[in-house]
């Protein structure tokens, strides 16, 4: 009779320890980011809404990389959620066409990843981080160019550089030059995304792509351009999450979109400074957020 006690407590301590393993899985949920301030940002936001506000416990796996990573990751379940574009998901993930417009560029790639990625796109943030073209002051001062069209004219006596990934997309250097007819001087110098700012900062370039609120274009007084012609899509951020993440937690759907409409170009390029240029850090700067939002 005692053995047969301890074989049915062995048995049920086993099937408890189970059922616990399976909860914690579902209970965890992973949120990433790329490798740039906005995003590991807008990753650690996401986190700290949930954990403040659910019971469902947040790994974090910010700064992970560039955008082919992120998406990797997201297909195959290593992550859940991470920050994504709406230009970014159109040209480099569905690669498709450019499309000016932001709601049909946002239904396109809501409509796509569902489909084609069991992927859902939640409401836009608000703000429209597209990609930009940035000179030195000197530069400015020098040719008083404002627009792409402009920087035609004298792209043959400057020296263009920018991260590594700029150069493998379709909304990238080789799509910009070839739209605009352009001819820089020598080849393009490629680098991290790190490592790009300090580069022109220090003379070693005269022009780089940007995105539009990026803290250090204030930091280093850059001169955005005008893309006159329409070149980039627009760019607008959102919580991307997997459909079968979704559907343990359906819960995400309402609390992420709390932040819909929350984050303008201004209040974006102000946190990126923050963090980026003051050096305040990220947990601290999404945290005051949230709080001054009245979301945490």
């Amino acid at each position: 009779m005692k053995r047969r006690i301890k074989l049915i407590s062995v048995v049920l301590a086993l099937a408890l320890a189970v059922v616990s393993f399976s909860g914690c899985g579902k209970d965890t949920i992973v949120i990433g980011s790329k490798d740039f301030g906005e995003s590991v940002v807008l990753g650690e936001m996401f986190a700290q809404l949930i954990e403040k506000n659910t019971e469902i416990k947040v790994t974090r796996k910010l700064n992970m990389g560039g955008t082919f990573v992120c998406f990797e990751a997201i297909k195959n379940g290593d992550i859940d959620i991470y920050p994504e574009y709406t230009g970014t998901g159109l040209t480099a993930q569905l690669k498709m066409d450019v499309v000016g417009d932001p709601d049909e560029a946002y239904r396109i790639v809501a409509e796509e990843f569902d489909k084609q990625f069991e992927i859902t796109w939640l409401q836009p943030l608000g703000f429209n981080n597209t990609y930009t073209l940035a000179v030195t002051s000197d530069v400015y001062e020098q040719y008083g160019v404002e627009t792409y069209s402009d920087l035609v004219k004298i792209s043959e006596n400057l020296v263009f550089g920018a991260e590594h990934e700029f150069f493998d997309r379709q909304d990238g250097y080789d799509g910009l030059v070839a739209f605009y007819g352009m001819k820089f001087k020598g080849e393009p110098k490629k680098m991290n995304t790190a490592l790009k700012y300090q580069a022109i900062g220090n003379g070693d370039m005269d022009v780089t792509d940007a995105f539009a609120t990026d803290g250090p274009i204030k930091q280093y007084n850059l001169k955005v351009l005008e893309d006159d012609k329409g070149f980039f899509p627009p760019y607008y951020a959102a919580p991307i999450i997997r459909n079968e993440t979704l559907e343990e937690h359906p819960e995400l759907s309402g609390l992420l979109n709390q932040l819909s409409g929350l984050l303008d170009d201004e209040a974006m390029t102000e946190l990126n400074y923050l963090v980026d240029v003051e050096g305040k850090s990220v947990e601290e700067t999404a945290r005051d957020f949230l709080t001054e939002q009245g979301l945490i």
